[in-house]
């Protein structure tokens, strides 16, 4: 009986104080909004980041006196070292076919002879696509007996790793001041709703209810604010991308795209946001005595 009554008293909040669900449910859905917003920019601009480290590739040029034998030796060498996914072989011809398809020029022609090593181009392990892990394999590859010279795109990395920084700082600092905006207000809208009961609080104290019992409509109504307030924000998001995909390229489409689970997301997170509000004015304003106006 107590949790129908909760659950009526919850649902019931909407009809006697309209004007402060409504404040109540456009304070969380901003507040979401921003913060789907910019959960979408962060992930989106991390996946791009993601792509630069994987086009980051390393190649082991081998010595021309290599044979056979010891190629087939420097590839196993390869591999052993960790933080090495594989180990593509390119043979001194599919070099000058690289060269002349990137430069026009069939270098056997203007040379007469193939000046270009063979070589290994290796693709890292996810873990070690930054500058600190492709220095130490780096080092590992430089010690191998037969390999020439190792080269990959240090300074990318390095790069990579600065901005990556600066990035992630910045996106905890934006997103944890946006996370405790959103409490912040929906803790002051919904402390309105209270307020406007507090009659009603000191009567059922008077009477012998206990504190979960008068807290528990409060923390369902803000729950349900929640809920609404994802269902609404998570409309504005749909609309803002699918929109936004309108007016772009196909190449930065992608940067837009969002998957279903993301609007779900949303919604269960504005029911843990208005639980955490209603919860935080709730505990400070009915834990102590309601004075009688």
């Amino acid at each position: 009986m107590a949790i129908l009554y909760s659950f009526k008293e919850g649902f019931s909040g909407f009809r006697r104080a309209r004007l402060s669900s409504v404040i109540t449910i456009f304070t969380m859905t901003i507040s979401l909004l921003l913060l789907g917003l910019f959960a979408i920019i962060y992930r989106n601009t991390n996946s791009i980041i993601q792509s630069f480290r994987d086009k980051v590739e390393m190649e082991v040029f081998i010595a021309s006196e290599a044979d056979s034998a010891h190629t087939a030796a420097i590839r196993s060498a390869l591999l052993n070292v960790p933080g090495i996914q594989s180990a593509s072989f390119i043979s001194k011809e599919e070099a000058a076919k690289i060269f002349k398809k990137e430069f026009g020029e069939d270098i056997n022609a203007v040379l007469d002879f193939n000046p270009l090593p063979a070589s290994f181009k290796l693709r890292l392990v996810d873990g070690y696509k930054n500058s600190d892990s492709a220095k130490v394999v780096y080092s590992a590859l430089t010690k191998i007996d037969g390999v020439d010279d190792v080269v990959y795109r240090k300074t990318l990395l390095e790069i990579l790793d600065r901005r990556v920084k600066v990035f992630i700082g910045a996106s905890a600092a934006i997103g944890l001041t946006l996370l405790i905006a959103a409490v912040f207000l929906v803790s002051n809208t919904i402390r309105l709703t209270i307020y406007a009961k507090r009659k009603m609080i000191t009567t059922m104290k008077l009477v012998g209810a206990t504190r979960g019992f008068i807290r528990m409509p409060f923390l369902i109504e803000g729950m349900l604010h929640g809920v609404l307030g994802g269902i609404l924000s998570a409309c504005m998001i749909w609309s803002i991308v699918y929109l936004a995909k309108k007016f772009v390229s196909a190449e930065l489409s992608d940067f837009f795209a969002v998957e279903a689970y993301f609007y779900a997301a949303m919604i269960a997170f504005g029911m843990v946001l208005g639980l955490l509000g209603s919860g935080w004015s709730v505990k400070r304003f009915i834990s102590e005595s309601i004075v009688l106006n």
